[in-house]
């Protein structure tokens, strides 16, 4: 008997792996966050499957239902929306398994940064303008923040951020960053990025606030950075035409003209 965590993606249902797909498929026993991964992913579930949505129940009702199985000599498949890395509380469950002794995987699934970024058709890292990423929130009832953890620290570095978690906070959000990315800064929230209800506002750091007015709760993702604007970006040296490459050598002095990778 395996536990199998699954990332069940940002919300539309083809957006699953296929290795997630055929673990769902496989399992008689699926535990899901119901208020965040949709119904339709249950549907790769076999029939006569047991199906929990774990949205209303505790810890250790959880692991009680894991434990139930693995006396039944059940197989488990735990969807969580997203990918499994961030915010997902996987950890504490993977604590409490490895104290029952009971075997557990992981299978990764399309991060939500990663759906918002499609979604607002942009790449999160142009040369020149920002090469790095943060994923990050504001303190919320369930987390609190590490003290070095904050907004104005990460806005320091330039970085394009990934505010998760954190739209109830959006005054407190831009209050912070003005200081460091300018009231002009670009920035894009994505509400239920790839769900048919999907919503984007754009504006700026000094705008964002009254744009969104308090009409999204929860499941909205907060872009900063200039790279949001998709302009005054370098080109990359990568397809330059003399970048010497190992797959396109520039010379016969090149230290990659003989090489047969």
């Amino acid at each position: 008997m395996t536990v199998h965590f699954v990332g069940a993606g940002p919300g539309a249902p083809d957006l699953l792996t296929l290795r997630g797909r055929d673990i769902i498929a496989s399992c008689p026993v699926c535990l899901y966050a119901g208020s965040l991964v949709p119904e339709a992913i249950l549907g790769h579930c076999p029939e006569g499957a047991r199906i929990v949505n774990t949205a209303p129940l505790s810890l250790d009702q959880i692991i009680d239902e894991i434990a139930a199985a693995h006396a039944r000599g059940e197989d488990v498949v735990r969807l969580h929306s997203g990918d499994l890395s961030v915010w997902s509380a996987m950890g504490e469950q993977l604590r409490r398994l490895r104290a029952l002794g009971i075997p557990y995987t992981v299978t990764p699934g399309v991060p939500s940064f990663a759906a918002a970024a499609a979604a607002l058709g942009t790449e999160l890292t142009l040369p020149g303008l920002a090469q790095s990423v943060v994923l990050t929130r504001t303190p919320g009832r369930a987390s609190a923040m590490p003290e070095g953890e904050t907004l104005a620290n990460f806005a320091a570095t330039g970085a394009t951020l990934a505010i998760h978690l954190s739209i109830h906070n959006l005054a407190q959000v831009t209050a912070d960053l003005i200081p460091a990315y300018g009231p002009d800064c670009p920035v894009a929230v994505v509400w239920r990025a790839t769900w048919p209800e999907q919503r984007i506002v754009r504006g700026t750091l000094a705008s964002i606030e009254a744009l969104v007015a308090d009409s999204m709760e929860r499941t909205a993702l907060i872009l900063v950075g200039p790279t949001l604007a998709g302009e005054g970006f370098d080109e990359s040296c990568l397809y330059a035409t003399d970048y010497d490459r190992r797959f396109r050598p520039q010379s016969a002095e090149s230290v990659h003209a003989d090489s047969k990778e």
